[in-house]
């Protein structure tokens, strides 16, 4: 819960800075000095940019804009990275953790993680089903990426957000009482 909400507001804290430094001299010169003409016209610029996101023309040009930023070599490694984050923690997330997994890890017990992918390996042997599963090590941002077969991993009876629950607690939102699905999940030659 803090995590966000410090990065959200010195997000926005920056952002206030920036456009009073730009926009201050503009004010002085036009209208004089206005208490939280500032503030007012980070919200205006926010509530903007909220508007023409959700719109079909403003989200086809704001696609377009993140296009071309997407080939500038620094905004490229910063941004890129940061946005697939959130994008993979944010829970309408077609790219996302799709479920919670549960694997029989042998000499380290058993290891709850996020199912985030399932694919075919061919090693010329033969197909595999395996699945990619996110293990987080240190609250649920940093993690470690684990391939298992497909047959290894079951599927207990938890919500992706019970899931982070559970890893932002340290196990301590983990039900009493924990129950696996029945049945096996759909192959990766199923998924779209």
């Amino acid at each position: 819960v803090t995590v966000p909400l410090i990065i959200t507001v010195a997000a926005f804290v920056w952002l206030f800075q920036l456009i009073d430094r730009v926009m201050s001299p503009v004010y002085l010169e036009g209208i004089g000095h206005v208490p939280g003409l500032g503030f007012a016209t980070l919200l205006a610029l926010v509530l903007l940019v909220g508007v023409l996101a959700t719109n079909v023309f403003g989200s086809r040009l704001l696609q377009r804009g993140e296009t071309y930023l997407m080939r500038l070599p620094v905004f490229r490694a910063v941004y890129g990275p940061v946005k697939q984050l959130v994008t993979a923690f944010s829970p309408d997330s077609q790219l996302g953790f799709k479920k919670v997994v549960l694997i029989d890890g042998s000499h380290r017990g058993l290891v709850i993680g996020f199912l985030t992918k399932n694919f075919v390996l061919d090693r010329g042997r033969g197909p595999e089903e395996l699945v990619a599963v996110y293990v987080p090590t240190n609250h649920i941002y940093f993690g470690d990426i684990h391939i298992y077969k497909a047959s290894a991993v079951s599927y207990p009876d938890l919500s992706v957000q019970e899931g982070v629950q559970i890893f932002l607690t340290g196990g301590m939102a983990l039900s009493p009482r924990l129950r696996i699905r029945p049945g096996k999940e759909p192959s990766a030659e199923n998924e779209p």
